[in-house]
């Protein structure tokens, strides 16, 4: 398989792979739950998941890395540019898709604190 074939299968795993991440965080509460802290908790979950995992910010670091590889790869002793950047693409995107993921777990968060609920972390 070509290895610009393979970098995007991969991508599209990874970005698969991570379609939850942040978004199954256990919050911690100050004190008991009340009884709709669960249909909360579901409803803003969701509201998390619907936040795409692929966005500007993940792209913009796969770009990056892509950018950073090539050039490391191509002044390695084996010169080889486009296997830099493509593992440079990859880094970037596992790095971009962690703050995505950050950012699903603060919407979850934040949600339950905006419908009432005593979450401290």
């Amino acid at each position: 398989m070509k290895p610009m074939l393979i970098t995007p299968l991969a991508l599209s795993i990874l970005l698969g792979a991570c379609a939850d991440l942040g978004t199954n965080v256990d919050p911690i509460l100050d004190g008991e739950p009340n009884p709709q802290f669960q249909s909360d908790l579901a409803a803003c979950r969701t509201l998390a998941r619907n936040q795409t995992q692929l966005d500007r910010e993940t792209m913009a670091s796969a770009a990056i890395g892509a950018g950073i590889g090539g050039v490391l790869g191509e002044v390695d002793d084996d010169g080889d540019a486009l296997g830099g950047a493509l593992a440079g693409a990859l880094a970037g995107a596992v790095a971009g898709g962690a703050e995505a993921s950050e950012r699903r777990e603060a919407i979850v968060l934040n949600c339950l604190r905006g419908r009432g609920h005593a979450v401290v972390g």
